[in-house]
């Protein structure tokens, strides 16, 4: 099963000196029966990049407890056998819940297919939606705006050797 793991720089860099992703539980994100009926498609890829999507999310929630780490969102894409990554079933269709598996050990970094992550052009509207999540969370439209104006970002594709070059 693909999971998408959100971090941060400096967690990638954790990772990548420990070797795994952890400890455990490690919350991440993947194609779960939830996520499947909200986004009502069969395309496996179109899934699979909503799940990415849901986990760059996640990232930016970490970069908002984070004021150190640089404004970039990090989500590490990596397999686990079938039944190693469990979605809660009692929060069903939580909007906030969607897609949310968590692994209960630590994952091997050996296990991860990609890094995503955002490009140095995205960081100034990383930074502000960073910023703005907390009056966002409260209903803030403008904060909203601002928050979703990191959407419009595309994380690249990174592969899992040129890790050390990314957290240099």
């Amino acid at each position: 099963m693909r999971v998408y793991v959100p971090t941060t720089l400096p967690g990638l860099a954790a990772a990548h000196k420990a070797g795994e992703l952890g400890p455990g539980p490690v919350d991440a994100f993947a194609v779960t029966p939830a996520l499947r009926e909200w986004y009502v498609s069969d395309d496996i890829e179109e899934l699979e990049y909503a799940a990415l999507s849901r986990a760059a999310q996640a990232s930016l929630r970490l970069l908002a407890t984070d004021p150190q780490a640089p404004r970039r969102r990090v989500v590490v894409a990596l397999d686990v056998p079938d039944g190693e990554a469990v979605a809660d079933p009692d929060r069903g269709l939580d909007p906030s819940a969607l897609g949310a598996v968590r692994i209960a050990r630590p994952v091997a970094l050996a296990k991860a297919a990609a890094v995503h992550l955002d490009s140095g052009d995205a960081e100034p509207d990383v930074a502000a939606a960073a910023a703005a999540l907390g009056a966002a969370d409260l209903g803030d439209d403008d904060a909203q705006f601002t928050v979703d104006g990191a959407e419009d970002h595309e994380l690249l594709w990174y592969a899992t050797q040129e890790i050390p070059n990314i957290i240099a």
